[in-house]
């Protein structure tokens, strides 16, 4: 599935502040390997079914072992084992005889501590890896996972991984035991540590995809196989709101444009970026923030959401509205299936004329029929010239008025919406008299 920077961006699946990070919300990872593995998950969304559903599968099989997932590698643990390697250690005898051992203790005495306390880890991560396996071994397990957990297996099959995970883990390493270990570990085990360190680390992503579904009590997608697209959802929420209001979408072909309206803060941004992260949230195996979520697969997301003028360049708000359109048009005119959504269509420019600019871009958009929109605009006006289009769709977010306060509902409803609150929230917030009073002064 494709997403530019700027859909990311819009989306915001990865942010510089946390609070607003989706990434950030979903990564339950132990260690840097598995938020990388975890990173690529989610800079990398599937356009491949099979590896959907094998991911869907593999994060439900983990789910049921969550209770009882070794949790004693850490990040800590990855970073002493990788120490090791980096360390320009005195070389360790060939032999491991008590003699050999004490003259090595006693003239590399800090390379024999650090050797020492290094095996803790090995120990600790080579039972950790054991348990693993062996947690998760089973015919339930997807291909992807079943290779790396026979791998894993495999890697793991040494004597002295066998005698060093099964020692009591408060029993300290003798000056023989010490040399022994430290000699297979730093001369014969260097590639496979570091391959298990990798497959740990998908794991890890696996296990934070899994408590990220447990924790927000996300639902898994079904996915239909068809050349049209298509997306229904019941009760689909917005993941980085904390009392969120649900909403429940259907479109395909036949109704592949939903024209939104409503006022300020009503919540059409929400609704549009909910949307888009809920798509993108399955294609990478994921659940999603819905009850209920049944989709085709997608070719790709775009959105024209927070755009921005460029000072540098000399580019102005408006003209950059004008090139993330073009290059939208240029982007889904290539029979795929796309997710596009726009927000506030032509914001840069005079009402008269973003309502004619509009209009425009609507009625071409709408002949594409390979790919659903959804687009949010204040122009409620071109929505009467729209209603001849069947495929067309009008939705709007109600505003309430009681008292000159304002109530939202978040609540999506059939029809197009007339709302312009712009004076009153300026009045609410006592902007109007603030002007007032200081004018009042200048007399």
């Amino acid at each position: 599935m494709i997403l530019d920077q700027y859909t990311y961006l819009d989306l915001s699946v990865f942010h510089p502040e946390e609070e607003f990070s989706v990434f950030h919300r979903m990564n339950f990872t132990r260690t840097d390997g598995g938020k990388e593995w975890l990173m690529k998950f989610f800079r990398e969304p599937f356009s491949d079914l099979k590896k959907i559903r094998n991911t869907q599968q593999g994060i439900k099989v983990i789910l049921d072992k969550l209770d009882h997932w070794p949790l004693s590698i850490t990040n800590g643990t990855i970073m002493m084992l990788a120490k090791f390697y980096d360390y320009q250690l005195d070389p360790l005898p060939k032999s491991s005889d008590y003699f050999n051992s004490y003259i090595y203790r006693i003239l590399h005495s800090p390379d024999y501590s650090l050797v020492r306390f290094s095996l803790t880890h090995f120990a600790d991560f080579t039972r950790t890896m054991k348990e693993l396996v062996k947690l998760l071994k089973n015919e339930n397990a997807p291909s992807v996972m079943q290779l790396l957990l026979a791998r894993a297996e495999q890697l793991l099959k040494h004597k002295q991984v066998d005698e060093i995970s099964s020692r009591e883990q408060t029993m300290p390493f003798t000056a023989t035991e010490t040399i022994y270990f430290g000699q297979f570990f730093h001369e014969q085990f260097r590639s496979q540590i570091f391959e298990l360190m990798d497959i740990y680390g998908q794991f890890d992503a696996w296990y934070s995809m899994a408590m990220a579904v447990k924790k927000f009590s996300l639902s898994f997608p079904e996915f239909i196989e068809q050349e049209d697209p298509f997306l229904e959802a019941k009760g689909m929420y917005h993941l980085l709101l904390k009392d969120a209001v649900p909403y429940d979408i259907t479109m395909d072909t036949k109704t592949n444009f939903i024209f939104l309206t409503g006022a300020n803060m009503a919540g059409k941004s929400t609704f549009i970026k909910s949307v888009g992260l809920a798509v993108f949230l399955g294609h990478i195996g994921l659940g999603v923030p819905a009850v209920y979520m049944k989709m085709s697969l997608f070719d790709g997301i775009l959105s024209n959401i927070n755009v921005t003028d460029n000072i540098v360049k000399g580019e102005s708000y408006f003209y950059n509205e004008v090139q993330r359109i073009k290059n939208t048009v240029i982007r889904i005119n290539d029979g795929r299936k796309w997710l596009v959504l726009i927000d506030e269509l032509f914001k840069g420019t005079n009402i008269q004329d973003a309502m004619k600019c509009s209009s425009t871009v609507i009625r071409g958009l709408i002949n594409i029929r390979h790919a659903l929109f959804i687009l949010s605009t204040h122009l409620y006006e071109i929505g009467e010239e729209l209603k001849t289009y069947r495929n067309i769709s009008f939705k709007y977010f109600e505003t309430d008025i009681s008292n000159n306060q304002l109530n939202f509902s978040y609540q999506l409803k059939e029809g197009i919406s007339n709302d312009r609150l712009g004076y009153l929230i300026l009045q609410r917030e006592g902007v109007v008299d603030l002007l007032d009073s200081i004018g009042g002064l200048a007399h």
